[in-house]
């Protein structure tokens, strides 16, 4: 088994050592790991390495990354090999969940408005908004998207969803509209939050067409991936006031530079990349992937597999 490291190893992995050979590498040595390897775990899952390091024939069998998003091993030597892969679905769910509902209620209360007004000891009277009665349209029904739907709902905004499957009464989300009708959507929504996985047809899914089909006083909430949103296009419709807000997890070039214009805008909240990452989440993450290396080794399923052509979690699948 090889383990893509990154800086640091992960800790905790001596159950997973007794469960196969385990040889830890960084980016620079993983072409010359990857054609002995059975299992390839990506750990450093911002890492680009695995792409220019697969294998012309062979591979490992099986890939786990420490995400819940697997865009970044979706490339064609991977898709079309006979490769599994699998992603660390459900430890960052309600951790994200309840970072957007921070989100929305720090944009509906003022409250980044407060710490500055504090900082400069400005004494500032204003109203605010109530969430109770919002409209939220969640993108994304993945279980990132729903546990977001569902932490929304409990706090009183009406929540509807945008996804590939079309439903009239889910149990999260409730009315789920079409992608192909997500600008309708739009327009109805006061708070918009992308949770969607990473895919040529996802890529800059808000763009200027998509943000002027939005209310002037709606916010834009991104978790997903950066590259859901034509970062230009939120530029220019967040200072033509064509929409009141943005709160940006996520961006296309991580860390954000300090050159981009999203840093100094009263209306945008700008996070690290750090919604679903909290206390204890790295040891989650090798629980997680040790137990599946455990189910691999005894020949069961494994869970959380990807289905690499749509970039979506599927049914348990066995290796091998």
């Amino acid at each position: 088994m090889v383990v893509l490291t990154g800086d640091a190893r992960p800790r905790g992995m001596a159950d997973a050592e007794r469960l196969a050979r385990v040889r830890y590498v960084r980016e620079t040595e993983l072409a010359d790991a990857l054609p002995g390897a059975d299992v390839l775990f990506v750990w450093d899952f911002l890492s680009d390495a695995v792409a220019g390091a697969w294998p012309r024939t062979g591979g490992p069998e099986w890939v786990h990354i420490a995400s819940a998003g697997v865009d970044r091993l979706l490339f064609p030597g991977l898709v079309e090999s006979g490769t599994v892969v699998t992603n660390s679905r459900g430890v960052f769910d309600e951790p994200i969940a309840e970072y957007v509902l921070g989100l929305v209620l720090t944009f509906a209360k003022d409250l980044h408005t407060t710490v500055r007004l504090q900082g400069e000891r400005r004494w500032l009277h204003r109203e605010t908004e109530r969430v109770t009665g919002a409209r939220a349209l969640v993108v994304g029904t993945g279980p990132i998207g729903r546990a977001i739907g569902r932490r929304l709902s409990a706090a009183g905004l009406a929540v509807s969803g945008a996804g590939r499957t079309p439903r009239d009464a889910d149990p999260d989300l409730g009315v789920v509209h079409p992608m192909e009708r997500l600008g309708e959507a739009l327009a109805e929504a006061d708070y918009v939050v992308l949770a969607a996985p990473l895919t040529p047809e996802t890529r800059h899914m808000v763009d200027a067409a998509a943000l002027a089909r939005m209310r002037p006083s709606a916010r834009l909430v991104n978790v997903g991936r950066g590259a859901l949103v034509n970062e230009a296009d939120l530029v220019e419709a967040l200072r033509a006031g064509r929409i009141a807000g943005a709160a940006l997890d996520v961006f296309e070039d991580e860390p954000l530079p300090e050159s981009s214009p999203l840093w100094d805008m009263p209306n945008v909240l700008v996070s690290p990349h750090m919604s679903g990452d909290v206390i204890g989440w790295r040891d989650e993450l090798v629980r997680l992937f040790t137990a599946n290396l455990d189910r691999h080794v005894a020949g069961r399923p494994l869970r959380n597999v990807v289905d690499k052509r749509l970039g979506y979690v599927g049914s348990p699948q066995r290796v091998g």
